[in-house]
């Protein structure tokens, strides 16, 4: 069992049920890409989004942003986007412009927020899959 991977896994389970503190103990505590990676995802959904660019620019490229970019792909192709989300149609995922899209619904200048939280599910998913086939 890789237990970087197992904690990287609570992490994400913390966040998923909305336990933001909980799952921020874990992932400020794991000292790599995918820690940098929760930890970004929940300074997000805070919001919080100059410290989840930072955590996200920690992130780095992590491997399981190829897997999300095709996902993301695919959702966007089936809606009509706007300037906040046309970057889910690029071949690589933008964890910044992700950061932007979700700041410009906060403001009222993005109507697509069902879409985001669709994205956002799916990057979740993407990256528990990471951690799980990894931890054990």
């Amino acid at each position: 069992m890789d237990q970087v991977m197992a904690e990287a896994c609570l992490s994400g389970l913390w966040l998923r049920f909305n336990y933001l503190d909980e799952s921020h103990t874990i992932s400020q505590d794991l000292h790599d890409s995918t820690g940098s990676y929760w930890h970004g995802i929940m300074h997000r959904r805070e919001p919080d989004y100059s410290n989840a660019k930072y955590w996200f620019r920690r992130t780095g490229h992590h491997p399981a942003m190829e897997t999300l970019a095709e996902k993301a792909n695919s959702l966007a192709a089936e809606e009509e986007l706007d300037r906040a989300t046309e970057f889910l149609t690029e071949g690589t995922w933008d964890p910044m412009a992700m950061v932007d899209a979700c700041q410009a619904v906060a403001r009222g200048n993005c109507a697509k927020k069902e879409l985001l939280e669709k994205v956002a599910l799916l990057e979740w998913e993407t990256l528990f899959d990471y951690c799980y086939s990894r931890a054990f």
